[in-house]
């Protein structure tokens, strides 16, 4: 009889060895999933500003593609300066567009810095003269390459790379956005 009521009082409950145990992966548990969730905020944070290096991407782009079809630009012109075109070659800060109303041209050279408007000042209103704005100089650069389509024998279509290049903190970002072009309209 004694051995049953002995043995009964070791299988009765936790030792203080397994609550410990326990407690500690619950604890290990909890942090790393806090880690995650901080992890996660501080990445959709960076979604207002892949946001922003999408759109200058596009806006570059655009600008290309507009000037041909008004034919602002001749056919020779839409290359990068080294191939005696009008596009700067290399990273170049992003500026409000120049003379010529393209961004990343040669008539950029005394251009302002572009700024880009995140939020209403203290009125409330947005499009005053107090709003948020933020300097997208230096910590952003975009690259305008316009190269020739291998393969295209008759030189009519090329290839417009557009890269974003920012930093947010010590992380660093790039954006691409690939296009094509071709001579006609």
């Amino acid at each position: 009889m004694k051995s049953q009521c002995k043995q009964s009082r070791r299988l009765a409950g936790f030792t203080l060895l397994e609550a410990m145990i326990a407690i500690f992966v619950l604890s290990f548990g909890v942090l790393s999933l806090a880690a995650v969730y901080a992890q996660g905020i501080f990445f959709a944070s960076l979604s207002q500003y892949d946001y922003v290096a999408e759109k200058k991407a596009e806006q570059a782009v655009e600008a290309i593609f507009t000037a041909r079809d008004i034919k602002q630009l001749t056919w020779s012109s839409i290359q990068n300066v080294s191939e005696t075109g009008v596009f700067k070659d290399g990273p170049q800060p992003i500026l409000v567009p120049g003379t010529d109303g393209l961004v990343g041209t040669v008539t950029d050279a005394n251009a302002a810095d572009e700024y880009i408007t995140i939020g209403p000042g203290p009125d409330g209103i947005l499009g005053t003269a107090d709003d948020q704005v933020v300097d997208l100089n230096p910590w952003m650069t975009r690259t305008i390459a316009i190269t020739a389509v291998a393969g295209d024998t008759n030189t009519n279509l090329r290839m417009i790379t557009v890269t974003i290049n920012y930093q947010v903190g010590k992380l660093n970002r790039t954006y691409t956005l690939i296009s094509y072009i071709s001579a006609f309209a």
